[in-house]
């Protein structure tokens, strides 16, 4: 895949996260008791032998791109930080990062970085985000996407039709070309999903963003899913649809963080998770996901308990994820929810409810 160059989305606010981004970027809250969400798109980066990464990023910039150099950088795979490459590799810098202009959705990102997104080397863009959860080789797709002689193909699963209006909806023909796809469509049509990674075609995809360039910041809303993905459908360019199937988990809200890391206990082998936060690696023990030993002289049941994290003896810790650094006192029963990152728990919680915006 030397020719492929990864474009890696990471400049969401996750406002609909709450407390967990309280204090930090969306992409770095923990997950799976081993590594942080945004560690699962470079990951697959790198196992499917793309050897470089751009990433594109606005909140909190700092401490994501610290946290990518710490992790990454000196792997097969190299991590370009845009703008900022330069610079953050300047053993001498130590200030904040320029501030930069906002950007009004995910199109725009890529128009900003176009100069190191579409710069010689790249045949193909393949398009991640840095929120999103799943284990996955892009070689089959890949070959899939110029066997077809596609302009973009994009990675769809099938799911249950009632939680389609909370995605991306696609329709395909029997020949797994797109003919509609409709962002969070309110009566959804059809079971498939755009799992939000794609592979373009590098000279078609520069084509259709000066397109949509020149119809003027008011007319567009600047989103791969609401404007590129359509506008290529609607002029005859061809689309086409690669099956996702396993893991794959859009990590939007707080109470899909804390459901879909649940769902890893009794499968646990069902998602590739990088080490990175430092500890043991997870295992399954006794109906729960732990890294290290479970604590004694608590009660722990179907819960994930991340390194770093204490249960003191004395508490209750059921159907629920505990984060690195937080502490669950003596006595405090923990409830279908989730412990924030060093928080300190000396009260008891049931429910997600307080963690939401």
């Amino acid at each position: 895949m030397d020719d492929v160059r990864a474009a890696l989305l990471a400049g969401g606010l996750g406002e609909r996260m709450g407390t967990l981004t309280a204090r930090t970027c969306k992409p770095l809250v923990p997950y799976a008791a081993s590594c942080r969400l945004v560690d699962f798109s470079v990951d697959n980066a790198l196992r499917s032998g793309i050897p470089e990464l751009v990433l594109m990023s606005l909140h909190r910039e700092r401490d994501l791109i610290d946290h990518l150099l710490r992790s990454w950088d000196g792997t097969a795979l190299k991590v370009h930080f845009g703008p900022h490459d330069d610079l953050v590799r300047d053993p001498s810098f130590t200030g904040p990062l320029p501030e930069r202009a906002p950007e009004l959705g995910t199109a725009d990102a890529l128009i900003s970085n176009a100069e190191h997104l579409f710069a010689p080397g790249a045949r193909d863009l393949l398009v991640q985000h840095a929120d999103h959860v799943y284990s996955y080789d892009y070689g089959p797709m890949l070959r899939a996407h110029r066997e077809s002689g596609a302009d973009v193909t994009i990675g769809v699963q099938a799911i249950e039709r009632r939680y389609v209006k909370l995605f991306g909806m696609v329709e395909v023909n029997d020949d797994l070309t797109v003919r509609r796809l409709v962002e969070k469509p309110p009566d959804p049509t059809s079971d498939l999903i755009f799992t939000a990674f794609c592979l373009f075609r590098v000279d078609t995809l520069v084509k259709v963003l000066d397109e949509l360039s020149a119809l003027g910041e008011d007319g567009w809303q600047h989103d791969i899913s609401r404007d590129v993905l359509p506008a290529m459908i609607a002029t005859g360019r061809k689309v086409l649809a690669h099956p996702i199937t396993g893991y794959w988990a859009d990590i939007g809200t707080v109470e899909r963080y804390h459901s879909g890391q649940l769902g890893l206990i009794d499968s646990p082998e069902a998602l590739r998770a990088p080490n990175t936060l430092g500890g043991p690696a997870p295992r399954r023990i006794d109906g729960n996901l732990v890294a290290g030993d479970l604590p004694e002289g608590a009660d722990v049941r179907g819960s994930v308990l991340f390194p770093g994290c204490v249960v003191e003896p004395g508490a209750v810790v059921h159907r629920s994820v505990v984060l690195p650094g937080a502490v669950v006192a003596r006595g405090v029963e923990v409830l279908d929810t989730v412990v924030a990152a060093d928080e300190h728990l000396t009260t008891s919680r049931s429910g997600i409810g307080e963690l939401e915006p």
